[in-house]
């Protein structure tokens, strides 16, 4: 009996898109992704660095960008989240204990609660009973421990919640310690599609 739902955020009620971000760097310069993107990019989700170092690290790899350029290109992956989500979202929270979990930095959160409004994302957070980016509790998933530090603190048994993500290594990581995992196939299934799923 499942009675705790622990989603993901991006590409399970946000819509991403990732190729705006590379499009928007490669414009500004970037050739390719490289080791030291990724390496700035993984330090400043789980808040290690921090929002300037983040920029002038880019900036090193982008000397003609502004930080402004910067930002506008790293947020271009935030496109819409729709309505009917967060509606989906609301009719959950009063059945089951509702938590977030997303790998996620604190441009990406400011930016989103700025593009969509204190009225929107105050009624989406309190959907859940409580909601964790990986910047503040400073792990990222797939790492065990990420999984672990929820179950810890919130007293969870992984026999009865469910971990909804858009990433096998996600969810397999989850299995792993025991969870019911959903890897949602981005673009043929749809977050409230969860109860034609079987899984609850």
């Amino acid at each position: 009996m499942i009675d705790t739902i622990i989603f993901d955020f991006g590409d399970i009620f946000i819509n991403l898109d990732k190729q705006a971000t590379i499009s928007g760097l490669q414009k500004l310069g970037m050739k390719e992704w490289n080791s030291e993107f990724d390496r700035l990019n993984l330090m400043f989700e789980v808040g290690e660095i921090s929002h300037d170092d983040f920029l002038e690290g880019f900036q090193k790899q982008l000397p003609n960008a502004s930080k402004e350029d910067i930002l506008t290109a790293w947020n271009a992956v935030l496109a819409d989240f729709p309505l009917y989500r967060l509606e989906f979202l609301q009719m959950l929270c009063g059945k089951y204990r509702l938590f977030l979990l997303s790998n996620t930095d604190s441009i990406h959160i400011e930016t989103f609660e700025n593009k969509s409004g204190i009225s929107f994302y105050s009624d989406f957070y309190q959907c859940f009973e409580k909601v964790y980016f990986s910047f503040e509790i400073g792990k990222r998933k797939p790492d065990p421990d990420s999984f672990k530090y929820l179950i810890n603190k919130h007293e969870l048994s992984p026999k009865r919640t469910l971990f909804v993500d858009d990433k096998k290594e996600n969810t397999d990581s989850a299995a792993a310690l025991g969870f019911h995992v959903w890897n949602l196939q981005v673009g043929k299934e749809d977050v409230v599609d969860l109860f034609e799923k079987k899984i609850l």
